[in-house]
């Protein structure tokens, strides 16, 4: 039977032994970090000094995309296909403009012209009372630009019927 202590102090030996040997001296070449360095970049290259470095080499995934996009560009959609695709397009965006108009409708409702009415804890401090309004006028600024950018991509396409929705 070994002693507790003799096998504790093995097993510290043993670590402090990889940790030397993992801590050789780095030096960083260009952008190639190495723990050798090449006869011909002696010069060039500097010693790191600190904690770890770890490099993860990347992968090329630029061959698979042009692959990719080069089999894209040579299939033709069906002109029946593209149409489908055009209407539930459109669709998708007059959805999209009906959400937002009435979501604008319901802002300038809450706006009230610029005096809202106040809420439980802004009768006591005006200054909330002020932030919502500004935040209130900001939505509705912003919602108008949203419609306006619908509605432009809508007027992109002016070949597609405009389906008739409930509004």
């Amino acid at each position: 039977m070994k002693h507790p202590l003799l096998i504790s102090f093995s097993a510290t030996l043993f670590v402090a032994g990889s940790l030397a040997q993992a801590q050789e001296r780095i030096y960083r070449c260009g952008n190639e970090y190495t723990n050798t360095v090449p006869a011909g970049q002696r010069g060039n290259c500097k010693p790191l000094t600190g904690g770890n470095v770890t490099v993860v080499q990347r992968q090329s995934f630029v061959a698979p995309l042009r692959v990719a996009a080069a089999a894209q560009a040579n299939r033709r959609v069906d002109e029946t296909e593209q149409r489908a695709r055009d209407s539930d397009a459109r669709q998708i965006l007059e959805a999209e403009l009906r959400k937002v108009e009435s979501r604008q409708q319901e802002l300038l409702k809450e706006y009230n012209n610029g005096e809202p009415e106040k809420l439980g804890p802004e009768t006591r401090n005006h200054q909330k009372y002020l932030d919502r309004v500004a935040n209130l006028k900001a939505d509705i600024d912003r919602n108008e630009s949203d419609m306006a950018g619908l509605q432009r991509e809508l007027d992109r396409n002016p070949g597609l019927e405009r389906n008739p929705g409930p509004k």
